[in-house]
């Protein structure tokens, strides 16, 4: 019967063989997307959440783990480093992976190498974004940590997410608390499995 049905993108596929040094990716939405997509978790189904109103368009690929969850244990793992969250944001953990190919649609998984991430808080709530790397990417494939990338990558994905919820007039809802490298990342990585475990 399993082989008639799609799996659940978000809980029936494993977030990965060999995590966290390897993790499988539900890619969401591509730069050339002018909609958001987002995963349904009711049904699994990739649906529009809202269109891209101004010009923040998405950097890289853009997408979740599957089988992890943002709650208290990753909510306390942001402020041990410094942050001052209230809750995580009870969603799968964010994931924006850097590749060179043109990959123009999103419901799609791919294998990614964790290299650092960004403490992102959204109205107290704590939303890691890690930051990865396609497997066999013929630029930024050989990357094992966030130091590696120039500061053009880097600024340009701090702006991303500083902005991207940004509406004129409106004061700014998101900061980045703090950044960090490869082994950090694995440790949100993991922490966000846990709370998957705890919660599911």
């Amino acid at each position: 019967m399993k082989k008639k049905y799609q799996a659940h993108p978000w809980h029936g596929i494993a977030a990965g063989d060999n995590i966290p040094e390897l993790i499988t990716v539900c890619i969401e939405v591509t730069p050339f997307d002018t909609v958001k997509y987002e995963i349904d978790k009711a049904s699994g189904f990739l649906k529009v959440d809202r269109p891209q109103k101004y010009s923040n368009i998405v950097p890289a690929l853009y997408g979740f783990i599957p089988q992890t969850y943002c709650d208290k244990k990753i909510m306390e793992l942001a402020n041990s480093m410094g942050a001052n969250a209230t809750q995580g944001d009870n969603d799968p953990l964010d994931v924006l992976v850097l590749c060179s190919h043109n990959i123009t649609h999103g419901n799609i998984l791919l294998n990614a190498i964790p290299i650092g991430g960004l403490g992102l808080i959204d109205k107290g709530e704590a939303d890691d974004k890690i930051i990865a790397v396609m497997v066999g990417d013929h630029t930024y494939g050989e990357i094992r940590d966030i130091s590696e990338l120039s500061k053009g990558v880097m600024n340009r994905l701090r702006h991303y997410f500083l902005t991207y919820k940004n509406l004129p007039d409106s004061p700014a809802t998101c900061e980045i608390a703090f950044e960090y490298g490869a082994e950090h990342a694995k440790k949100v990585i993991s922490t966000s499995i846990e709370d998957y475990q705890d919660n599911f």
